[in-house]
């Protein structure tokens, strides 16, 4: 599970005791909720199917699949059935082919999502193996997922916007610029994350 209320709060009131700005955003939006998914092949299909769709559409999608393969999509029973059947679930070919992908590894022992490499960045690498988990997908899930605290999405759109608006900038920043100016909120860098989205989405525009 990701990051527990406590440790998210926790981890802002230590950045907010180095950081003013940090601080200021704290006192006037208060903490962020926390977000947390259960670890594991569940949650990364349901990210492959939610990619791009509304979460109307992915839930019905989900309901879907599950009346056909049965709860939680096991990989092994989700790899006995044709494309035909999948797309009749609402899978578009491209989310089949990385449903399958995903499916395959867990299946045959290549990917143990319940053993990542502790190392953040080689959980990332492993993690993209999977066709249709990127950079930001696999960042997200160990954020969430294994409440790693110093993961930082940087490429992340409303991350760049709110990280733009907290130094004043006129433009949003790119990543590589986001991803310097987080130095100074290691090891809680996830924790930001969450604020900025939390921050992003009470801003009135």
């Amino acid at each position: 599970m990701g990051l527990s209320q406590v440790e998210l709060s926790a981890s802002l009131d230590e950045l907010a005791g180095r950081d003013p700005v940090l601080a200021a955003i704290i006192a006037d939006i208060g903490y962020p909720p926390a977000r947390t998914r259960p670890r594991g092949y569940e949650t990364l299909l349901r990210t492959i199917v939610g990619q791009q769709v509304s979460v109307a559409a992915a839930a019905s999608m989900w309901l879907r699949l599950e009346q056909l393969i049965g709860a939680d999509a096991a990989p092994e029973a989700l790899l006995g059935y044709d494309d035909e059947q999948l797309r009749a679930c609402g899978l578009s070919r491209q989310k089949i082919g990385y449903a399958r992908s995903l499916a395959g590894l867990v299946a045959g022992g290549e990917l143990d999502l319940h053993a990542l490499p502790d190392d953040d960045e080689a959980a990332i690498a492993r993690l993209v193996q999977i066709r249709g988990i990127g950079r930001w997908s696999a960042e997200i899930y160990l954020l969430f997922a294994e409440g790693r605290r110093d993961i930082w999405p940087a490429g992340d759109l409303a991350v760049q916007v709110q990280v733009g608006r907290w130094a004043n900038m006129a433009e949003r920043p790119g990543e590589a610029a986001v991803r310097a100016m987080a130095d100074a909120w290691r090891p809680h860098r996830g924790a930001v994350a969450i604020l900025a989205w939390h921050h992003y989405n009470s801003v009135v525009i």
